[in-house]
C-alpha cells in the first residue's frame, strides 16, 4: 500500500527533525568531552607543579639544587611522553601551582593525585580551571594576583578567546576599568550604587579598526559597525547596541546620534558622538541637546536618563573639566588610540589621571 504525499512529507519532516537532534547532541558531546579533555590536562598540570613544589622541594619556592631538577624533568618526560614537557612547559607548571595553589585541594587521606576542589556546600565538585591550559600560560604574566583573578573572571564570564585574553591584558584592560572604579567607590558613592565614570573606561583602545594616517568620522563610524564584536569587547560586558546614525528632530533642523548602545547595569541609553580632533566646548552643547531630547522620546519610564559618550582623538582635560560641569544630563569625554599603546606608557598615563582625580576629590592615594 502505497503512501499519501502528505505521509511522505510528514515522515521526512520527522526524520529531519530526529537528524537534526542527533546532530546537535553529538556536536554538544564532543564540544564537552573536549571542554572536560582541557579540564583533566590543565588540572595535570597543576599536579605535576604541586608534586615539584611540595614533594620535591619540600614547599620551598625553589628547589635546593636549582635548574637541574626542571632540565631533569624536561628530559626525561620528553623521552616518555613526547613534545609539551621542554623546561619552558615544566617551569610554568610549577609556576602555574604557585599562582593557584589555593584554587584545588586535596582530601586528607587519600591520593594526592586526586585532586578536587573543595566546595562550601558539600555539594559535587566545581570545575578548578574551566579555561584552557593556554589562557592560564597567558595569565601567568599577570603579576598581580588581583588583577590575574580579574582577568579569569572576565574570561569566563565573556567567552573570551585566547587572543581576546591577550589583548585586554596587552591594553590593561584591569588598570583603565577595575582600580578606578574601587577608588571613585571608596571616594564617593555606596557600594550598591555604580556611576558613569565607573563603567565607562578612559581610554579606549581601537586598534583592531585598522584605520591608518587620514580618515573620516564616517570612516570610523564605518569600522566600529564592521568590527562591532570587538567594540563591544572594548565597551565592556554590559553594552547592548541599539541604533547607528539615529535621526532626531529638534524645531526644523534634524540631527544624527553616532551610534546608540543600552547600558544594562546603568539600565540607561548611551549616546556616542565621534569625533576626529580635539573635544571642545562645543562638542559638549551638542551631546547635551542630543540627551535632552533621549531623555524626552526615547527613554522608557523604567530606565535612567540617558548618558552622552564623546570619543575624540584628543581630550585636553582642562575644556573637558569646564565644559561637562553643571551640565543637565551626564556628559563623558573619552579619548580613543588606533595602536596599541606602549605598556609603560599607559600605565603611567593612568597614574597621573587617578592623582588628578583623586587631588579633585580630596583623596589621596593609597597605592
Amino acid at each position: 500500500m502505497s503512501r499519501s504525499p502528505a505521509r511522505l512529507e510528514s515522515e521526512e519532516t520527522e526524520y529531519a527533525a530526529l537528524l537534526a537532534g542527533l546532530i546537535g547532541l553529538l556536536e554538544e558531546s564532543r564540544r564537552s568531552a573536549s571542554r572536560a579533555i582541557n579540564s583533566v590536562l590543565t588540572l595535570t598540570y597543576w599536579e605535576i607543579g604541586r608534586r615539584i613544589v611540595v614533594q620535591e622541594q619540600k614547599g620551598k619556592a625553589r628547589a635546593d639544587y636549582g635548574d637541574q631538577l626542571l632540565d631533569l624533568l624536561a628530559r626525561d618526560l620528553s623521552a616518555r611522553f613526547g613534545r609539551g614537557f621542554s623546561r619552558a612547559n615544566v617551569f610554568q607548571m610549577r609556576q602555574f601551582y604557585l599562582a593557584y595553589r589555593e584554587k584545588v585541594q586535596t582530601v586528607s587521606g587519600k591520593s594526592t593525585a586526586d585532586p578536587i576542589v573543595q566546595t562550601p556546600s558539600g555539594q559535587s565538585p566545581a570545575v578548578p580551571f574551566p579555561l584552557s591550559w593556554s589562557h592560564y600560560v597567558r595569565l601567568l604574566s599577570v603579576r598581580d594576583s588581583d588583577a590575574r583573578g580579574f582577568y579569569e573572571q572576565e574570561a569566563i564570564r565573556g567567552g573570551w578567546s585566547v587572543r581576546d585574553l591577550d589583548r585586554q591584558i596587552s591594553t590593561l584592560f584591569y588598570d583603565r576599568s577595575i582600580r578606578s572604579r574601587k577608588r571613585l567607590k571608596a571616594a564617593s558613592t555606596p557600594d550598591d550604587h555604580i556611576t558613569p565614570e565607573e563603567e565607562i573606561r578612559d581610554p579606549f583602545v581601537l586598534e583592531f579598526l585598522g584605520l591608518r594616517d587620514e580618515y573620516s568620522e564616517s570612516d570610523l563610524e564605518d569600522a566600529l559597525i564592521r568590527h562591532l564584536e570587538h567594540f563591544l569587547l572594548e565597551l565592556g560586558n554590559d553594552f547592548a547596541f541599539v541604533a547607528r546614525q539615529k535621526r532626531l528632530r529638534v524645531g526644523d533642523e534634524w540631527y544624527r546620534v553616532d551610534l546608540l548602545f543600552f547600558h544594562r547595569r546603568l539600565r540607561s541609553l548611551i549616546l556616542i558622538d565621534l569625533k576626529l580632533g580635539k573635544f571642545t566646548h562645543a562638542d559638549a552643547g551638542q551631546m547635551n541637546l542630543y540627551l535632552n531630547y533621549a531623555r524626552e522620546h526615547w527613554t522608557h519610564p523604567s530606565e535612567n536618563p540617558p548618558i552622552g559618550l564623546i570619543l575624540c582623538s584628543q581630550k585636553n582635560a582642562a575644556v573637558a573639566h569646564y565644559a561637562l560641569g553643571n551640565l543637565g544630563n551626564p556628559v563623558l569625554a573619552r579619548e580613543y588610540q588606533l595602536n596599541l599603546p606602549d605598556e609603560n606608557r599607559l600605565s603611567k598615563e593612568l597614574a597621573e589621571g587617578r592623582r588628578a582625580l583623586q587631588s579633585r576629590m580630596g583623596n589621596p592615594s593609597t597605592d
